[in-house]
């Protein structure tokens, strides 16, 4: 168990370790494990035998999904074998907008990926790359650009079945223009609002292999343990994405019976002149398209090396509106900068109007890796994150 992930654990278990089954699969001893322990799970392992043997029927309908309606009764809740078996997966096909030559695909809604094609149609009409990196007019253009993709964010994302999302508006390249035109160069905006486009625990992995196929995939249980209700045979817990539903009625995300919640994890790609270029991602909920940009435009605009745009510091807006319906921060929110920007650039900001936060760890400006392959010479480079668990490696 590393420290990063010793720490997630210690601070996770507290409020869950009287759900049925939690402490039996994630707390060994009674405790969290320690950094340096060993952590089993025989029970997780059986479930993935059982799935080798009898291929997804024993998780949908077999002895996972009894073990799945068994604890998720004995929490009190209402999910059965009956919902798992009417589950249906589904090929989605991704969207995407090109930025200066490169073309980036994300997935639709009900997840947020379009929120990273979005930002990147306004930024594209400003020259960041003649901007001093890090400087506060490059970081006013970040922030504001976010703001203003997180307000559609907030109206629009939803699941496709339920709300249609104008999700072509939405990435069209004269509304962004449109959107653009709203930011002041010298003034933090303060209650942006949505445009008239009608009519955060994660886990992201790349993989490419030598005849250019590549794979860009992310998964999370959402906060923490997730809902806490754990299947303590198959040794694993259920997550509790619902929790990003709105509750109003109205709203396009509201809950309902087989509608799936907004999404934060959204895994990428990108091409260039039709060829595979990058899979990446960036984990951390409403920081993975701020991240996801921020990377992009580090290796679009300044030309830093796959490694360089995930190592160097980020910044993070908070305060917009939710797609669960909660409100903006009235004040405009709040930024926060990991160390290394340079002082002339916080105070450039709060001239701006910005507000300036004080950032908690560094694991909330997201966790990034990355697979780019060299379109000359065919060769792969990888990246990955300094503020996570997580690495690079070629077989």
């Amino acid at each position: 168990v590393t420290p990063v992930i010793a720490a997630a654990w210690a601070a996770g278990v507290g409020a869950l370790e009287a759900s049925p089954g939690f402490a039996q699969v994630f707390m060994p001893g009674g405790r969290a494990p320690a950094v340096g322990a060993s952590f089993t799970n025989p029970g997780l392992a059986r479930a993935y035998e059982v799935i080798a043997a009898d291929g997804r029927a024993a998780f949908y309908a077999g002895p996972i999904a009894a073990a799945v309606e068994q604890s998720v009764r004995d929490n009190g809740g209402y999910l059965g074998r009956e919902d798992l078996a009417a589950h249906a997966s589904e090929w989605t096909l991704p969207v995407a907008t090109t930025y200066r030559g490169w073309r980036v695909y994300e997935l639709p809604p009900n997840g947020q990926g379009i929120a990273v094609l979005q930002m990147l149609n306004i930024l594209e009409g400003f020259e960041l790359g003649a901007l001093e990196w890090g400087s506060a007019e490059h970081l006013h253009l970040l922030v504001e650009t976010k703001k203003l993709a997180f307000e559609d964010r907030a109206r629009y994302y939803a699941d496709p079945k339920f709300a249609t999302a104008p999700v072509e508006r939405l990435i069209a390249k004269d509304y962004a223009a449109a959107r653009r035109a709203l930011i002041d160069p010298q003034r933090a905006s303060v209650t942006p609002t949505h445009g008239a486009a009608g009519a955060g625990d994660t886990v992201y992995l790349a993989a490419a292999d030598t005849a250019g196929n590549m794979v860009s995939l992310i998964q999370s249980n959402y906060v923490g343990f997730g809902s806490g209700v754990t299947v303590a045979p198959f040794g694993f817990g259920l997550q509790n994405r619902g929790s990003q539903f709105a509750l109003d009625p109205k709203h396009a995300n509201a809950y309902a019976p087989g509608k799936r919640p907004f999404h934060t994890i959204i895994p990428a790609f990108a091409t260039r002149d039709g060829e595979a270029l990058l899979a990446f991602g960036v984990m951390g909920a409403a920081m993975q398209p701020q991240g996801q940009v921020q990377v992009l435009s580090n290796l679009v605009d300044f030309g830093m090396g796959l490694q360089a745009a995930g190592d160097a510091p980020r910044v993070r807006h908070e305060g917009s509106t939710e797609p669960t319906g909660a409100a903006q921060d009235p004040s405009g929110g709040a930024v926060y900068l990991e160390p290394g920007f340079p002082p002339a650039a916080l105070a450039g900001l709060r001239t701006r109007g910005h507000r300036l936060g004080v950032a908690a760890n560094a694991a909330t400006f997201g966790g990034y890796q990355a697979i780019r392959r060299d379109l000359r010479t065919l060769v792969y480079a990888g990246a990955s994150e300094s503020r996570k668990d997580g690495h690079a490696a070629g077989y």
